[in-house]
């Protein structure tokens, strides 16, 4: 009895390391998403921005309302259709997503100095980085926080609805600002949520999913913050 009980703390240590083991691949595999799908976005953005036929054939048509609504919808079709769809069509649904964005942003190269565009992404990327760990490693719940920061992120929709009509600078001022606050919190409230529902149990495919969805989430927050600091400080052409 005396020898059982005495390798029971050893299994517990065991199957603990066991997990912390799958969380870390697990979370290794959502930011391997992410950065890949935001490389993408970039390569195809910087690759149509050098082609002044291809700008006008997706900005002076009616093409260009497809490439600007096509990824929001793409976002609300993975975010219903996940748990039905295969993880292979989630990945290509993911990646293609991720080109369609390549797309519509391909203007930031137009509009902005290469150089301003490279230092806001660092900015950024740094900005990310301890915000994404600081919602790794807090032990508080931030589930009201990132509740509010949603409610925000409507907020900001309708006001920059609303500014299309007024076009007013310190309201576009006040709203970039906004943006960055409320995609940082965000940043921090999903990576715990990412990690909140990791489970060891999961079979290979679910887990290929939850990573896509946590790419997703944290592929959003980077590259609206990284939009609305480019609009606070960067430099145009």
């Amino acid at each position: 009895m005396a020898d059982n009980y005495r390798a029971q703390p050893g299994v517990i240590s065991r199957a603990g390391a066991e997990i912390d083991e799958g969380l870390r691949t697990y979370m290794l595999r959502v930011y391997n998403y992410m950065t890949l799908g935001l490389a993408l976005t970039g390569a195809i953005a910087f690759t149509v921005a050098q082609s002044d036929q291809l700008l006008a054939m997706i900005f002076n048509s009616p093409l260009r309302w497809v490439v600007i609504l096509a990824p929001l919808g793409m976002v609300f079709f993975l975010s219903a259709r996940i748990n039905k769809m295969s993880f292979g069509a989630a990945q290509i649904t993911y990646w293609v997503f991720a080109g369609l964005m390549g797309l519509s942003l391909s203007s930031i190269f137009v509009i902005y100095q290469l150089g301003s565009i490279g230092q806001v992404f660092f900015i950024t990327a740094t900005m990310f980085a301890g915000l994404s760990l600081f919602g790794y490693t807090t032990k508080r719940d931030l589930t009201g926080m990132g509740t509010f920061m949603m409610m925000g992120v409507f907020g900001i929709i309708i006001a920059m609805v609303v500014n299309i009509f007024l076009a007013s600078p310190m309201m576009d001022f006040v709203i970039s600002v906004l943006g960055v606050i409320i995609f940082a919190g965000l940043t921090a409230y999903d990576t715990q949520k990412i990690k909140s529902i990791y489970y060891e149990g999961d079979g290979a495919a679910v887990m290929g999913k939850k990573a896509i969805m946590g790419a997703l989430a944290l592929y959003l927050d980077f590259l609206n913050m990284f939009l609305f600091l480019l609009r606070l400080f960067g430099n145009n052409r």
